[in-house]
C-alpha cells in the first residue's frame, strides 16, 4: 500500500506531465530529482490506477483489428480501412487508396512489383499517385488475355501501374486458365512465356486479390473461366476462394481440382516464397476466402475494409 505522502506524490508528477504537459526533464528539475525517478513514479502512477490513459478516437476500434491479426496470422502488417455506411465502389476506392499510400512507401531498394487481377487491385492502381521510378519493372503474376473485363486483367494492371511510375513492364500474352494441361505444357514452354513466368517468381513484391467463386459478381465466371460444373465441383472440393486464379480451402491448402493445374501464373508455392507478399482484399462476401489465404501464410500484410475485418474476426 502507499503511504498519503507517497500517494500525494504521484499525483503530483502525474499532474505536471498529464496535465500541465511538463517533460519529464522539466518535472525532475523542479522537483529535484532525476529524471528515471520522475518515469519510475509516472509508470507507478499507472500501476496504481491514479493514471488512466483512454485513447478516444474512432480509429481505435480499426487499429485493435489489426493488432489481433497480426498477432493470430502472424503478419507484418495489417491496415483495416474505415469504411462503415460506403458504397462497394467508395469502399473498393478507400481500400485501394490505402494500399496506393502503404506501398509507394516501401519501395526502397525494390525493383520488380508482381501484380495479379481484379477490381479490388484496379482500384488500388487507379489510386496509385504519379511518381518517377523508373528503376522498377512491373510483372503479371498471371494470364489474363481475352475480351471481357480487360481492365482488371493483370496485363492490363501492370502496364497502368508502370505508366503511373514512369516505369516499364512485362506481358503475359496467355489466358489465365487454360482448356488442358496439355496445351498449357505448350504454352508455358514458349520463351516469351516462361521469362515472364520466371520474372514473377524474382519479384520483391507481390500485390494479390482474393476472389470467391460463389458470389453472384465473381469475375471468374463473368469473364467465362468458370461455368457452373466448375462451381458445383469446387463445393465439393471445399474451395473457398482464389489467390490469383488458383483455388485454396479454408486451411489455405490447394484444392484437388484439375483446374489448379489448367492455371498460368506463378504458383501458390511460389507465391509463398516472394519477401513481401500484399492482399488488397475489399467485401465481407469474401470472408471466408480471406481465412483460407491467412490459415495458408500466403500474405505478409493484409489491406482490408473494417466490415470485411471484422466479418474475419468473428470467424
Amino acid at each position: 500500500m502507499l503511504s498519503w505522502e507517497e500517494r500525494r506524490q504521484l499525483v503530483k508528477t502525474a499532474n505536471l506531465y498529464y496535465i500541465e504537459g511538463m517533460t519529464q526533464e522539466q518535472i525532475a528539475k523542479k522537483v529535484g530529482v532525476s529524471r528515471p525517478v520522475i518515469s519510475k513514479q509516472l509508470q507507478k502512477a499507472k500501476e496504481y490506477g491514479i493514471v488512466e490513459v483512454f485513447i478516444k478516437d474512432e480509429s481505435l476500434h480499426t487499429v485493435e483489428i489489426e493488432k489481433w491479426l497480426e498477432d493470430k496470422f502472424q503478419l507484418k502488417d495489417v491496415i483495416v480501412v474505415p469504411t462503415a455506411g460506403g458504397s462497394p465502389d467508395i469502399s473498393k476506392k478507400a481500400v485501394g487508396q490505402a494500399a496506393a499510400n502503404y506501398v509507394s512507401k516501401k519501395l526502397k531498394n525494390v525493383e520488380k512489383i508482381g501484380i495479379s487481377w481484379g477490381t479490388t487491385l484496379a482500384a488500388f492502381v487507379q489510386e496509385y499517385p504519379y511518381e518517377r521510378n523508373e528503376k522498377i519493372k512491373i510483372i503479371p503474376l498471371v494470364g489474363g488475355m481475352g475480351s471481357k473485363q480487360v481492365d482488371i486483367h493483370a496485363n492490363q494492371l501492370a502496364y497502368e501501374l508502370a505508366k503511373k511510375m514512369h516505369s516499364s513492364c512485362s506481358y503475359l500474352y496467355v489466358p489465365a486458365v487454360i482448356e488442358s494441361e496439355e496445351l498449357k505444357e505448350r504454352l508455358v514452354n514458349m520463351n516469351d512465356v516462361r521469362s515472364v513466368l520466371e520474372e514473377g517468381r524474382t519479384v520483391d513484391i507481390a500485390l494479390v486479390g482474393i476472389g470467391n467463386p460463389y458470389q453472384p459478381n465473381s469475375i471468374l465466371k463473368e469473364v467465362g473461366y468458370l461455368k457452373e460444373k466448375d462451381i458445383k465441383e469446387f463445393r465439393e472440393a471445399g474451395a473457398v476462394g482464389d489467390i490469383s486464379s488458383r483455388f485454396i480451402d479454408l486451411n489455405g491448402n490447394p484444392i484437388e481440382h484439375n483446374i489448379n493445374e489448367k492455371v498460368i501464373g506463378i504458383t501458390l508455392e511460389e507465391i509463398k516464397k516472394i519477401n513481401l507478399v500484399i492482399g488488397v482484399v475489399e467485401g465481407v462476401g469474401k470472408k471466408d476466402s480471406i481465412l483460407g489465404a491467412l490459415n495458408g501464410n500466403y500474405l505478409d500484410v493484409l489491406i482490408i475494409d473494417e466490415p470485411t475485418a471484422t466479418a474475419v474476426l468473428n470467424l
